[in-house]
């Protein structure tokens, strides 16, 4: 032995690790009544104590590092966000759409839907131009395709990347009405949540371009999140393409925002509007020096 080379019963780990500690607890189960009462479970275990109030600090944790550990494991060193409407259909699903209409009044609605259905398009074409930049430092991918997991715009944007050959990650989050990832979400990068603000943390968090199509109260809350961490200093600037110039016009007055005084005229620079897919790479292309 020299003295840089320890002995190895020196190194050898001297604790169990808490998944053998697990597998020695089920290999001798015993039944008794103190080994029956939920308090004698392992509390790691323990589902029912993990779902109580007091551990909610503990379940924010576990939300916190339980994606950051896996896409650190996958190689994403950065991503391409892409938010948007769950309700507006891909351009083969508008007729199935058209049909659920039963009122005039829903019709026209579901009509306007309908109509940016090209949207869905864009945000494929999106992922698949990302994909295949195929931009790749130290093992690490970047413009990884990540979006809310869930159907129409979301799924328009992981399929574009899909298709293209490339892995996509999907955020997932527990709502009261039924709902699934998108089959075009890679299997393990495929994350549920409990929590809204941690879900929001994770989308940001390797982001370094953020695609923003027209949607509801959702896309609203996370684009003016994402808008208010940049304007105040808390996040460093990135390209922030708003899709449909036309629909964020009649939606939101930036403008009066700006005239009323209380957001900065500069301020409506931190983002950039855009119709296509190619317009909106060709931002990130320029913001980055990319060849």
């Amino acid at each position: 032995m020299t003295d840089e080379t320890p002995h190895p019963a020196l190194t050898r780990r001297k604790f169990y690790k808490a998944e053998q500690e697990a597998s020695f607890a089920e290999a001798h189960p015993h039944t008794t009544p103190q080994t029956q009462d939920p308090a004698y479970r392992l509390a790691f275990r323990d589902t029912e104590f993990l779902l109580r109030e007091e551990l909610r600090p503990v379940r924010f944790q576990l939300e916190l590092l339980k994606p950051e550990m896996l896409l650190d494991e996958a190689r994403i060193g950065s991503t391409l966000v892409v938010y948007g409407s769950a309700r507006i259909p891909a351009p083969d699903q508008a007729e199935a759409a058209l049909a659920t209409a039963t009122t005039p009044e829903r019709k026209a609605v579901v009509k306007r839907l309908v109509a940016k259905s090209r949207y869905y398009e864009e945000a494929r074409a999106l992922g698949r131009i990302a994909a295949e930049a195929a931009i790749v430092e130290d093992g690490l991918h970047h413009f990884v395709v990540c979006s809310g997991g869930g159907p129409s715009i979301m799924e328009g944007a992981n399929r574009g990347a899909a298709e293209a050959g490339a892995e996509t990650v999907g955020l997932n989050i527990v709502l009261q009405h039924e709902q699934a990832p998108n089959a075009y979400v890679t299997p393990h990068l495929s994350f549920q949540f409990h929590y809204f603000a941690l879900r929001k943390m994770h989308f940001l968090l390797r982001a370094r371009a953020v695609a923003v199509f027209p949607g509801g109260f959702g896309t609203l809350d996370e684009f003016f999140e994402l808008l208010t961490l940049v304007q105040t200093g808390k996040m460093k600037p990135i390209p922030i393409l708003l899709f449909g110039a036309e629909f964020w016009r009649k939606v939101i007055n930036f403008d009066a925002l700006a005239d009323e005084g209380v957001i900065n005229r500069e301020d409506l620079g931190l983002f950039t509007p855009v119709e296509t897919a190619a317009e909106g790479w060709e931002v990130i292309r320029a913001f980055y020096r990319l060849d």
